[in-house]
């Protein structure tokens, strides 16, 4: 069963996503709160496996919520998808970076909405989108922030292998098309990813993808495919 909690300061908005993910017979809506403050204590007394967060809320906003949350060890296992009206929202790439899973426009079509709840619940990202990769792309380019040493220590560390596979996630390609790329297996795939994350300790699929943009790894509007 996948746990949810809502948070969106619009009752009624709560009230639809409650009525469709209810709905489903592997989801179960464990909460909702109308502020990130709210948010934020829900999700450590109930440890949801996704919250679908709004951004723009009274009290704290959903990008800080969204940081706390990532920040506390304690709720490592739970994913954050944001929640925004326009899909170019300037605010959702620092979610992304600050350790959001992908996001949904709030208009999204609802069996979307419920695969990317089962999608995320599964620890994988909402990355393959192409306005997803684009809006990456485009606040990588604006939002670049001095990185540290031990970060580029730690990108160095990375292997050829895990460069190439670090790329291709970020070009929205899944494991599966990982592995046809690459001629590998689907699992071996996943073990280089794998690697790639703990080296850089980004906290899932969407946080390496931001990496390999802000690192310079990855060009925008680059889509996998060899020069």
């Amino acid at each position: 069963m996948i746990n949810v909690l809502l948070v969106d300061d619009q009752a009624l908005v709560r009230a639809g996503f409650r009525a469709l993910l209810s709905a489903q017979d592997d989801i179960t809506v464990v909460g909702e709160a109308a502020d990130g403050e709210e948010a934020v204590r829900q999700t450590a007394a109930l440890r949801p496996d996704v919250v679908l967060m709004d951004i723009r809320m009274p009290r704290l906003d959903g990008i800080e919520a969204t940081r706390r949350i990532a920040a506390d060890p304690a709720l490592a296992e739970v994913r954050v998808v944001i929640l925004t009206t326009f899909d170019l929202d300037e605010y959702v790439f620092d979610a992304l970076r600050d350790g959001a899973s992908g996001f949904l426009v709030k208009d999204t079509e609802p069996a979307d909405l419920i695969q990317a709840v089962r999608v995320v619940a599964r620890g994988d990202a909402l990355l393959s989108p192409g306005v997803t990769r684009r809006l990456i792309a485009e606040y990588a380019q604006r939002s670049r922030r001095p990185r540290d040493s031990a970060r580029l220590a730690a990108l160095d560390a990375l292997t050829d292998r895990e460069r190439e596979v670090m790329a291709l996630v970020a070009a929205g390609l899944s494991n599966d098309e990982i592995g046809e790329r690459l001629f590998v297996s689907p699992a071996t795939a996943k073990t280089h990813v794998s690697r790639a994350m703990v080296k850089l300790g980004a906290r899932d699929r969407a946080h390496l993808v931001v990496e390999a943009y802000e690192s310079g790894l990855v060009r925008p509007g680059w889509t996998g495919e060899a020069p």
